[in-house]
């Protein structure tokens, strides 16, 4: 059963049969994706109330916390296929991871932005060396790293590893990033949805953040499928001028 299991997982690894999944949730993703983000944007910035305390400041969030979550996720996402690659050898594992870094990135560096962007106002100050402030720039300088070191060899197997490996140690960075509000004194506000009782955000504010999370998440889809195909291509590219070359 277990050896069975496997071999439909190397099948979905087979980068023939990714591509032809690919094409058919791509336009889908990328429906999604647009909109999603247009829809959160016009209800976050537009239509939702404005916060009794905060006031209109707070509508950052709608791009902010949509851009946190999927910073850590994506990050969770590399160090899975990472895991995947480095135990299985799946062939698509460590693309997937490669593919995801830049993306990951991005999103990270909104996050940072975004969020100074409210601190500025509510705390007084663009940064402060918070803990939750603190490990986000930790997670960025960790996706630079993985860039860094997939791009850093000419074998891409041997960049693939090195990447691989930093994931897997960074991967630790993200359970403290979720709950350093909980564990350290911080100016950061805690969590306002994953409570165990309610969230403590009304509806109206909450729709259009849910909606911007799967906007992004569609859009992520989206841009991972157009760097896998890319990535692909390039190396078949390369492996046929490899064996030009050896004729």
């Amino acid at each position: 059963m277990a050896s069975k299991s496997k071999s439909h997982l190397h099948g979905f690894a087979n980068p023939a049969r990714f591509l032809r999944l690919a094409r058919v949730v791509f336009p889908f993703a990328a429906g999604v994706a647009i909109l999603g983000i247009i829809a959160g944007l016009v209800f976050g910035l537009y239509l939702a109330p404005a916060d009794y305390r905060q006031g209109d400041a707070y509508r950052i969030m709608f791009i902010h916390v949509p851009a946190a979550w999927m910073a850590m996720f994506i990050y969770g996402m590399i160090a899975l296929a990472s895991a995947v690659a480095l135990i299985w050898r799946h062939p698509l594992a460590d693309i997937i991871a490669k593919a995801s870094a830049p993306i990951g990135a991005g999103f990270t560096l909104v996050t940072l932005i975004t969020g100074s962007l409210w601190g500025k106002p509510m705390w007084g100050a663009w940064w402060v060396w918070d803990a939750r402030l603190t490990s986000v720039l930790i997670l960025f300088f960790l996706y630079l790293g993985h860039i860094a070191l997939t791009q850093a060899f000419d074998d891409p197997n041997r960049g693939a590893k090195a990447g691989a490996v930093l994931a897997l140690v960074g991967a630790v960075n993200i359970p403290i990033i979720k709950f350093s509000v909980d564990w350290w004194s911080t100016l950061h506000q805690p969590a306002t949805i994953s409570k165990l009782d309610k969230p403590s955000m009304d509806v109206s504010m909450l729709a259009p953040l849910l909606i911007m999370a799967v906007g992004f998440m569609a859009y992520y889809l989206a841009l991972v499928i157009i760097r896998v195909r890319a990535e692909i291509a390039e190396r078949r590219i390369r492996n046929l001028r490899i064996l030009q070359a050896g004729h």
